[in-house]
């Protein structure tokens, strides 16, 4: 294990603060995790990790853009030949999917209503749909994210989100949008639309950014979350008086060196470095993963537990794709997997 010091957080600032062991803990994660993605790519079938954490609990993915529903948000809903790339529409199709964030809902809409388009919409149509999925028992929300009602006059809480929607297409925010020179810029549109809040706003920043409408740098701006905040609490000693920003920023230039001195050789998304959405993310699945590896280092959330197990599924998915300016190259089939499965980094705390 890496020796634990005091590290410079910024260096403008020249404040310190002090690691605790859960900070050596994130960038083996965020490692362990980003091969286990990499080993399903090869061999769908595992296993993926020896760590017994990883392989009993559900983790998102260390880059946020290769998780399943950003996936789908990318190569369905965004890219998939056919759909409008018109800014209005691929604002539309955007936030309605996110709203939901599930991809079984958005599935349901176009099979009874067609393909999704705001310029043949009936969002009282798509309404009366989520009332008949609901009263048959289906969940239309993800549980990936708390999505608070905005108080638009409905009783459903599916109703007052289609609601908003209208109300940010008819206030021609597609177009603000698509002008903005940077994320902040997208977020401080966003964040006053009520529901949102600073979490969501920052998240559906960051998914717009991906399609064809935005095409700005993800290293300027990040909004930490409330997981991320545990996170960061748990990784560092004395932080306060320091911004969740700067901690964040802070990653995201020291990964290379931190990476060296554990001796892993992280080559990143094809080649992309982590940037500060993806490791805000880790932030927050670190201060998941160290309930159970670290339960002495307490955090402010006060949870104790991981509530999601991992189950295996059947299910093949589709050859990542991401956003085509990103430039990534994607092989097919590396040459280290070519003998069957790659050997596995290890885990991560060895079990007692």
């Amino acid at each position: 294990m890496a020796q634990l010091t005091s590290l410079t957080v910024s260096r403008r600032s020249q404040e310190i603060m002090t690691p605790t062991p859960v900070y050596d803990s994130y960038w083996n994660f965020a490692a362990e995790r980003h091969a286990v993605y990499e080993r399903r790519l090869a061999q769908p079938q595992g296993p993926w990790t020896d760590d017994p954490i990883l392989a009993a609990y559900r983790f998102t993915n260390t880059y946020r853009a290769a998780d399943r529903v950003s996936q789908y948000l990318i190569r369905e809903v965004q890219y998939r030949p056919g759909r409008s790339q018109a800014p209005a529409e691929l604002f539309f199709r955007t936030l309605l999917f996110k709203i939901f964030n599930k991809i079984e809902t958005w599935e349901l809409i176009e099979a009874q209503l067609g393909p999704v388009s705001w310029q043949s919409i009936d969002l009282d149509a798509v309404s009366a749909l989520l009332d008949r999925a609901m009263a048959n028992g289906a969940r239309i929300y993800s549980a990936a994210y708390i999505m608070p009602s905005p108080q638009l006059g409905h009783a459903r809480k599916h109703a007052n989100h289609l609601a908003l929607l209208a109300r940010m297409m008819d206030d021609g925010l597609s177009a603000r949008v698509e002008r903005a020179r940077s994320l902040a810029e997208v977020y401080e549109l966003l964040s006053p639309y009520p529901g949102l809040g600073p979490f969501l706003a920052f998240q559906y920043a960051i998914d717009l950014n991906y399609s064809n409408l935005l095409d700005l740098s993800e290293a300027d701006f990040v909004v930490a979350g409330p997981g991320a905040l545990d996170g960061i609490a748990k990784c560092f000693e004395h932080a306060d008086g320091r911004s969740a920003r700067e901690v964040i920023e802070y990653m995201v230039d020291v990964q290379d060196d931190e990476f060296a001195a554990r001796g892993i050789n992280f080559k990143g998304l094809f080649g992309r470095k982590l940037q500060p959405i993806d490791c805000q993310n880790i932030f927050c699945e670190i201060s998941k993963y160290a309930r159970v590896a670290h339960p002495e280092v307490p955090g402010v959330s006060g949870r104790t537990r991981i509530k999601q197990l991992y189950r295996p599924s059947a299910r093949v998915e589709p050859a990542p794709f991401f956003p085509p300016r990103w430039k990534l190259q994607i092989p097919m089939r590396s040459p280290e997997f070519r003998g069957g499965r790659q050997p596995v980094q290890g885990q991560l705390f060895p079990a007692a």
